[in-house]
């Protein structure tokens, strides 16, 4: 439960953060909307092991 919990907090932000890249093209935009994603994506990787 707490997995499907993450995975749907990382997949609404993920959509807020591409519909903002979408309507606002900016390239420094895009360099911290990606970095925000990769951290939450790295952050949701490592938390959800099994092996805790």
């Amino acid at each position: 439960m707490n997995k499907a919990m993450a995975l749907i907090a990382f997949a609404t932000l993920a959509a807020f953060l591409g519909i903002l890249i979408l309507h606002v093209p900016h390239w420094d935009l895009i360099a911290v909307a990606v970095t925000v994603i990769l951290l939450a994506a790295w952050d949701f990787l490592t938390s959800a092991r099994d092996g805790r």
